[in-house]
């Protein structure tokens, strides 16, 4: 069954709906659902689960995303994205209990697709495990935990490289790079740490 997506002038007045292939192709404005689900541990150290993507995946095959990320289908409202966190991560949530962050314009190109997304943006607050995840195999090569202050110091260029908790990969601890990450030219991973320091220190209005 072809995905279809409702597209988005500049302005971002919806225009109509496509094919996913065609909006890729043509680089219209469509909408996505984001959740960083953060953490902290019982001795106070702040985390966030992020995701190894597939290699199959059609776009940046292999990096280090969002710990839950999807399309929404033309018609669905940013509340039906919810179902992203329970298909990727078997995490069962109500749009209720996500901490809102806003909405972020992303632009990217990779190869010969443009994707121009309009980002809602959510943290999750979950102090599960990392081995008690069941993830989406189909889409997802594996999950890592990365502390918080060592992801700042990471994506900041303080440091090269951190090595940090996984799952589903060859070891139970990976090394892995800024250049692992999906490129952006806003630091949108970075922004997003930052923010989960800042909602940990007890901010209560924070915005992407």
């Amino acid at each position: 069954m072809t995905e279809k997506f409702d597209i988005y002038d500049e302005a971002l007045r919806h225009i109509g709906v496509k094919s996913r292939q065609a909006v890729h192709r043509d680089g219209d404005w469509h909408q996505v659902f984001h959740c960083w689900v953060i953490g902290r541990e019982t001795d106070g150290g702040e985390f966030v689960i992020l995701q190894i993507r597939n290699d199959d995946k059609d776009m940046y095959p292999g990096k280090v995303d969002i710990s839950a990320a999807g399309h929404l289908e033309a018609g669905e409202s940013v509340a039906d994205g919810v179902r992203e966190i329970e298909e990727e991560l078997s995490l069962r949530v109500k749009f209720e209990e996500l901490i809102p962050l806003g909405r972020r314009l992303g632009i990217s190109q990779y190869r010969d697709m443009v994707d121009c997304q309009i980002c809602h943006v959510f943290f999750y607050e979950c102090a599960q495990p990392l081995a008690d995840y069941q993830y989406r195999k189909e889409e997802i090569a594996g999950l890592l935990k990365l502390p918080l202050d060592a992801g700042l110091r990471l994506l900041s260029g303080e440091v090269d490289n951190v090595m940090v908790e996984a799952v589903g990969l060859k070891a139970d601890r990976v090394t892995i790079g800024a250049e692992d990450f999906i490129p952006s030219v806003d630091h949108y991973a970075l922004k997003a740490l930052l923010l989960a320091k800042r909602y940990f220190a007890g901010e209560k209005h924070l915005y992407i």
